[in-house]
């Protein structure tokens, strides 16, 4: 099944929603999921069956190695 950007998370199938230990009660916070095919799918945790987004390793890797370079900083209050 080839999976496109704003799927209904729903449709996803039995995937594992993993969301960071630092997320609050309130739901702020989004989710990942790892896909069969090594794919991540993201969705905002507020929105369990709404859209989620699908990016290959190779996009995840960057991000998160932006992340940790503090690249994204300053979009943080």
């Amino acid at each position: 099944m080839k999976i496109k950007n704003g799927v209904a998370a729903t449709d996803l199938g039995a995937v594992t929603w993993v969301k960071s230990r630092r997320s609050g009660a309130q739901g702020n916070c989004v989710e990942l999921a790892r896909l069969a095919d090594g794919a991540v799918a993201v969705r905002n945790s507020r929105d369990p069956e709404g859209p989620a987004l699908v990016f290959t390793p190779a996009e995840m890797t960057a991000l998160f190695q932006g992340v940790r370079d503090g690249e994204f900083d300053h979009f943080i209050g």
